[in-house]
């Protein structure tokens, strides 16, 4: 039996995205991300998780070719399906938990 305790307040990377890989769940990544930057627009192949852990994230969709935002803080979430063409958009630095397909953009 393995476990871990990852404090995520803690973590930091030495650029943006960096991330701390936690599980590989039969091919879905859990890995926590430390940013002050903007992700680029991208559609990923499968559906990915957005967990704010620390900080805010403006998460940026579009839909029916119309841009749209929210604000997430601490303890939300966002969930991009199939399809679903998104970018992030750190307000300063924040900890994000993205739970998605291994190998995903």
């Amino acid at each position: 039996m393995s476990q871990r305790v990852v404090r995520s307040r803690d973590f930091t990377a030495e650029r943006a995205w960096g991330a701390l890989d936690i599980a590989n769940l039969d091919g879905t990544t859990v890995r926590l991300h430390w940013t002050d930057q903007p992700y680029i627009w991208h559609v990923n192949d499968g559906s990915e998780v957005f967990v704010v852990l620390d900080g805010e994230v403006e998460m940026r969709y579009r839909e029916g070719g119309e841009e749209h935002a929210v604000l997430l803080g601490v303890g939300d979430l966002f969930h991009a399906g199939p399809g679903c063409e998104h970018v992030a958009h750190p307000r300063g630095a924040a900890r994000i938990l993205v739970v998605e397909r291994e190998g995903s953009v």
